[in-house]
């Protein structure tokens, strides 16, 4: 009896602290949830107010200052609707890190609607820019192989410096126009990207840098451009207004269709050239279109999309990086000294660099990283969490919510980098200076960083390094300051003019 008196006892005992327990725990989660904020909580412009900003006072080209104004205004979170999107601006390196901590194993970088409407309409392969889930892992694993390795990068390092030396030439073709000045650097510098993107795709050269460019690259440039202008106009426009107001839309899958049928031509015609080698009893070599085709087998609508996409996602790397270092040199006249003089200390006399020996210059990686500090080529990243609601901060963001992530502001944001408006390469070589490490991240992070990051910039070493050997670059005009403006990506808003003057 007493034996059975303890046991209920202790079960009594046990089921009040369970209770106990319980109730603090309801009233601890209640309190838990009243903390985290919701997507209403976040503050922001008012749709009209916002738009106001795009549409009537050039908001489209000043979205990187709008990101700065934001925080400002709103603090390191707050959200705006761009017509018919809603989209949640992240400009903190903490908060940053939140959201791509949480991304997931297929981490969207954003919707990018008008690209997929037009592959639809279209019926057009997704490639790496515009597939998602299972497709996009597939095709990463694929390209990840030749392109993010370093010892498979370094194999590229003749095809592009070949195209470096048309580089060299053509800026002594154009310097003898107008005496040791050439005119809009950048517009050569997209000529160069686009023809060392293609000489790896395509095994083979498009003109690019030759004194009267083809017609049909001529108009593929002109293709970008449009595209590129075209799509936050069309993103931005209800599907409905496609039908009112055509013109944006029409000129946008216009472009594409000619950048589709470009790269299309010029595949095609490589592998009627491979069929012909293996016809003969030849051994096929290659790096892109061989490996897609004998090794992955990939459908040939699939290989037409990817190629298509990473023609677009180097060349506008490299113009932009190589202009905006050019530019920062010749207003630096002692940083370009110091810099050439690490080349000509790793070189020993040699003309050509390499891959081996862009390695060994410290302070040609600062610059390329302060240049892309200043100047990130994409100003805003996105992420969309698919599956889940993430933590960000304060607040509670739902699943599918478009986020942008506000890379200009946190660049120059004097919390993480002293003078942050001012070109300090050596920030970068100071060992007792470190920065966030989400701080200024212009190629991305984790899954979804960019994977032609390593080909970029073993293009844009190699061809500072052989500038900076035949030519010392000054501004044409020192008191004409160049800013930068958003065009999707971010451009310098006027030309830039330097002038080269041989060593």
């Amino acid at each position: 009896m007493a034996q059975s008196l303890k046991l209920v006892n202790r079960t009594s005992v046990f089921r009040n602290l369970t209770e106990m327990w319980a109730e603090y725990m309801r009233r601890n989660s209640e309190k838990v949830i009243k903390t985290h904020k919701c997507l209403a909580d976040i503050p922001g412009p008012s749709t009209v107010s916002f738009l106001t900003d795009i549409f009537c006072k050039r908001g489209l080209s000043r979205l990187h200052e709008l990101q700065l104004e934001g925080k400002a205004k709103y603090g390191p979170v707050w959200k705006a609707s761009f017509g018919p999107i809603l989209t949640v601006h992240v400009a903190d390196p903490s908060l940053i890190e939140q959201v791509l901590r949480q991304e997931g194993k297929h981490p969207i970088r954003s919707d990018l609607s008008s690209w997929k409407d037009y592959r639809q309409y279209r019926g057009h392969s997704y490639g790496l820019l515009t597939a998602e889930g299972e497709e996009w892992q597939q095709l990463r694993s694929i390209l990840g192989k030749h392109m993010l390795k370093p010892k498979e990068v370094e194999a590229y390092s003749d095809v592009l410096n070949d195209v470096v030396g048309d580089l060299v030439q053509k800026i002594k073709y154009q310097r003898r126009q107008s005496p040791h000045v050439v005119k809009d650097i950048a517009n050569e510098f997209y000529r160069f990207g686009l023809e060392g993107i293609s000489s790896i795709l395509f095994e083979s050269r498009i003109g690019c840098l030759e004194t009267t460019i083809p017609k049909e690259t001529e108009k593929f440039i002109q293709s970008i451009n449009i595209m590129f202008g075209k799509t936050l106009q069309t993103m931005a426009m209800p599907k409905f207004l496609h039908k009112i107001y055509p013109n944006p839309w029409r000129k946008f899958c216009e472009s594409w269709d000619y950048m589709f049928a470009f790269a299309k031509g010029h595949i095609d015609h490589r592998m009627a050239d491979i069929a012909e080698k293996l016809a003969r009893g030849e051994k096929v070599e290659g790096k892109y279109l061989t490996y897609y085709l004998a090794q992955e087998k990939v459908p040939m609508k699939s290989v037409y999309a990817n190629v298509t996409e990473l023609l677009l996602s180097g060349v506008d790397t490299i113009s932009s990086t190589l202009s905006w270092s050019l530019y920062e040199l010749a207003r630096h006249p002692k940083i370009q000294a110091s810099l050439n003089q690490e080349i000509q200390d790793v070189l020993e006399g040699r003309d050509i660099a390499t891959a081996a020996d862009v390695a060994k210059m410290p302070l040609m990686k600062a610059v390329v990283k302060e240049v892309l500090r200043l100047y990130p080529v994409i100003p805003g990243n996105a992420r969309v969490i698919s599956d889940k609601d993430i933590q960000v901060g304060e607040y509670i963001i739902p699943k599918k919510t478009l986020i942008t992530l506000c890379h200009y502001a946190t660049s120059r944001d004097e919390k993480y980098f002293s003078n942050p408006d001012e070109f300090k390469p050596e920030r970068w070589l100071k060992k007792d200076e470190s920065h966030h490490p989400y701080a200024s991240i212009p190629f991305g992070f984790g899954k979804r960083s960019c994977i032609g990051r390593r080909i970029a910039e073993l293009e844009v070493y190699l061809a500072l390094s052989r500038i900076l050997t035949h030519f010392e670059v000054r501004p044409e005009n020192p008191e004409c300051l160049v800013k930068p403006m958003t065009r999707t990506i971010l451009v310098p808003g006027k030309e830039i003019n330097l002038q080269f003057l041989e060593r």
